[in-house]
């Protein structure tokens, strides 16, 4: 797969487009162009409680709501690491059934698990985009721009004014320290489901699933028509099954809504050299050049580059640069952790593979990174 497709991952929304301004359903979706999918995909299975999710409900929270109120038995009941022992795992967007059985997650799973059990007890629901700084991933030479989601358990609806009960609980899946002070957007329950039928479409396509990626992103659509990533996570499907004028359509309805749109802008300038339109393609290089000279992994692939030609310092000053604008994306701490390690740093190096061992976005991210410092450990021992 080529390294020109750029996703919206999870909880990138749409700022201006509204839904007036969207086309039509249909005039987007080509089904002939695809096999049907391989998976089951309706939306009903996203909340849907297993029969070991029932049991614990009846068994572990239900007791605990009838003395301590809903909201707070189910936030003990779930995350008291004396209960589920729920850990962050970021390979697979889970529904609720699937998280619980794995007791894994990213945010979006975890939120989606948690209001499955909420609405079986009655408790009130909200959920919230939080706008974190911009953060990028890189799978299968896919470019994923990852938002963030937390929801609300137990506030009254506006219209109940007389409420009484449990207070309401935040919960969020992010460190306090690391998510206060940033914009909140109300996000609707809809939106909630486009947002876990978006990212099975960015993780089937990262695996070259292209069936069952565009059958998750139709479903993204249909779900929440005003949720203008899964229209871009479509055009790159579209790209990828080699259906070019497809793709094109759909970066260039994004561009009518949101002109300003970087990620359409930088998938649609590819789209346009493959088609031959280079003028086009040139045009929309050259604004995008303006918006945003260094793109995600720009200094990141240049580092790499400086390690393969054996310059560490280069390399170390590279990693830096992206650590600086990213300072928690575990691939860029344990880079720049290697390349100071060659450069006879170990003590400096030794923190920066920690760093990245501790933001491991999975466990074979982190079984590497704590395997290279149980190494480090042996050879200074040696």
């Amino acid at each position: 797969m080529k390294a020109w497709s750029i996703l919206c991952l999870s909880v990138l929304l749409s700022a201006c487009a509204s839904v007036s301004t969207l086309p039509r359903t249909e005039s987007v979706l080509n089904d002939r162009l695809f096999q049907p999918p391989s998976v089951r995909i309706d939306a009903a299975d996203v909340f849907a409680l297993s029969d070991q999710m029932q049991r614990y409900l009846k068994n572990e929270i239900a007791p605990l709501a009838s003395t301590k109120g809903g909201t707070s038995a189910l936030v003990e009941a779930l995350y008291n690491k004396q209960q589920l022992k729920l850990e962050y795992e970021s390979t697979m967007t889970r529904n609720a059934s699937q998280a619980f059985d794995s007791r894994s997650g990213n945010c979006l799973s975890l939120v989606i698990m948690t209001t499955a059990f909420a609405k079986q007890l009655g408790v009130n629901v909200e959920f919230q985009s939080v706008f974190v700084d911009e953060a990028w991933s890189r799978k299968s030479n896919i470019h994923f721009l990852n938002g963030h989601v937390n929801l609300i358990l137990g506030r009254a609806p506006k219209s109940h004014f007389n409420y009484m009960g449990d207070p309401p609980m935040l919960v969020d899946f992010l460190p306090a320290e690391e998510s206060r002070g940033y914009r909140r957007l109300s996000i609707s329950e809809n939106t909630i489901v486009a947002m876990y039928m978006n990212n099975r479409a960015a993780e089937s396509l990262a695996v070259n699933k292209l069936d069952d990626a565009y059958w998750w992103a139709r479903e993204a659509i249909r779900q929440a028509p005003a949720f203008t990533s899964a229209y871009n996570t479509l055009g790159v499907i579209y790209q990828a099954h080699g259906n070019l004028n497809e793709a094109a359509q759909v970066f260039n309805s994004i561009l009518q809504w949101e002109p300003g749109n970087v990620v359409a802008m930088s998938n649609q300038s590819q789209v346009f050299l493959a088609l031959g339109r280079a003028e086009e393609a040139k045009a929309l290089v050259s604004r995008l050049e303006k918006i945003e000279p260094y793109p995600p992994f720009y200094f990141f692939d240049r580092g790499m580059a400086a390690m393969r030609e054996g310059n560490f310092q280069a390399a170390k000053e590279l990693f830096g640069k992206e650590v600086s604008r990213a300072a928690y994306y575990h691939e860029f701490q344990f880079w720049l952790g290697i390349a100071t390690l060659r450069l006879g740093e170990v003590k400096e190096a030794r923190q920066h593979i920690a760093i990245a061992l501790e933001n491991g976005p999975d466990i074979a991210d982190r079984n590497l990174y704590s395997a290279k410092l149980e190494q480090m450990k042996f050879n200074a021992l040696r």
